[in-house]
């Protein structure tokens, strides 16, 4: 099991998310440490009272890992997640081709159907209209990568002869998928690289508009029916959970037995790669965050 660093989020707005450190220093330290991964997600338009209720800051995360991508050599690069419906499709794939050349092919992207309505407002997007929209990226993209001439007709723009160069490293880049409904996993089957379920449940779930993944078995069930539904394709796939454990966000040195434990029985559930975030705080404890759970649980 891989293990990818999510850059910490820094909730509501008394301090700046970059308080924690700069997106330079954080990827050299989680790629320095061995880290599978540096992750970040977005929300271009978020609202003042979601922030207040416990929404957290953002940057684009196509710029971030750009520049990430330009002070790091190993690492892997995801975003976890961008919110498909916010773009045209044939814009997000040049802003995810144009990662992947510059890492030289690293790049993961990650994505959503999104779930904020006042975001979807603020962008321009149709709410209503964000799964025709994610079910026609889902076709473009890899068109658009290869680098070759295509046409397609979408709900809202009419593609004809486009050919877009340089052509993705990756043939195609991996897409990894966030979600819990049965509709999101039938999509990894059929169209995607990688599955990544949200865990919770009640009102986190309600917010996020999508159901609980269950316990541990539940996850596992799912996982296997992913596989099933994907055929030949299943041994491809990348299953991506995060571990949200506060203790360890706080201290990754406590309860180091507990953590393995439980690491453990997820990856026992079928996931390939876990995310891991620890608190914002100064750069300082950022950064042995970071080192010491490389230390006691990625090299373990």
């Amino acid at each position: 099991m891989e293990f990818i660093y999510q850059f910490p989020d820094t909730i509501g707005t008394d301090t700046d998310m970059l308080d924690v450190g700069s997106i330079a220093d954080l990827a050299r330290g989680a790629e320095a440490a061995g880290w599978h991964g540096f992750s970040i997600t977005e929300h271009p338009a978020p609202g003042a009272k979601w922030l207040a209720l416990g929404g957290h800051q953002s940057l684009d995360p196509f710029v971030v890992l750009g520049h990430a991508a330009a002070v790091t050599e190993r690492i892997r690069l995801l975003t976890y997640l961008s919110v498909v419906p916010y773009r045209n499709p044939l814009m997000l794939a040049k802003a995810a081709a144009t990662v992947d050349v510059l890492s030289k092919g690293r790049f993961i992207l990650g994505v959503g159907t999104g779930y904020l309505k006042g975001e979807f407002r603020a962008v321009g997007a149709d709410f209503d209209e964000r799964n025709t929209v994610f079910d026609e990226a889902l076709e473009v993209l890899p068109m658009h990568w290869s680098g070759e001439p295509f046409d397609y007709e979408g709900t809202h723009f009419s593609a004809r002869g486009i050919q877009a160069r340089p052509a993705a490293v990756q043939q195609p880049i991996p897409i990894w998928i966030g979600g819990n409904a049965r509709i999101t996993r039938r999509r990894v089957a059929d169209k995607a690289q990688g599955w990544m379920p949200l865990p919770g449940s009640g009102e986190m779930m309600k917010t996020t508009r999508t159901p609980s993944v269950g316990s541990n078995e539940g996850l596992a069930s799912k996982i296997s029916e992913v596989k099933e539904m994907a055929g030949p394709r299943a041994s491809e796939l990348s299953f991506v959970f995060p571990y949200l454990d506060d203790g360890l966000k706080q201290d990754p040195t406590k309860d180091v037995e507990r953590h393995r434990h439980a690491l453990g029985e997820l990856a026992e559930c079928g996931l390939t790669h876990i995310v891991l975030s620890g608190a914002p705080t100064e750069p300082a404890r950022v950064q042995d965050w970071i080192s010491q759970s490389a230390d006691l649980y990625l090299h373990a």
